[in-house]
């Protein structure tokens, strides 16, 4: 029995909403990469049967790709809180892997949530200041 989940458009808001900690494997059949990386977050999620592990065909579930502006597969994404807190293209070796859960787990969410918001200010700012160019 797989330690993942497979995620769809029908499950996905449920599963991030439900889980405080979920993490996202953006992938597809034909991709080598994707297979590599493959058993690599499957050991994962056996290591961490405390966290939510989700994998995304983007084939199956291109809205779900594009919802989150997929460009290039596997990409891998942390969800705490219902906030992406990492997302990052490319297949991760087993202990890099194991340091960004780990740098996850350790994540203040109030701080983060205050840089987004810190950020999102600044963005808004900057579109209102750019609008006459």
């Amino acid at each position: 029995m797989s330690a993942t989940v497979e995620l769809t458009k029908e499950n996905f808001d449920q599963t991030v909403t439900d889980n405080e900690f979920v993490l996202i494997d953006f992938w597809a059949e034909w991709c080598g990469p994707c297979k590599q990386f493959g058993p690599v977050y499957e050991k994962a999620a056996e290591a961490n049967p405390d966290l939510v592990f989700g994998k995304v065909d983007t084939e199956a579930q291109p809205e779900l790709a594009a919802a989150f502006g997929i460009q290039s597969i596997p990409t891998l994404m942390i969800v705490r809180d219902q906030v992406a807190v990492f997302a990052q293209p490319g297949a991760l070796p087993e202990a890099a892997l194991t340091d960004v859960i780990g740098q996850a787990r350790k994540l203040d969410m109030d701080q983060v949530r205050q840089q987004i918001a810190e950020q999102q200010a600044q963005q808004q700012a900057q579109q209102q200041g750019g609008q006459g160019a």
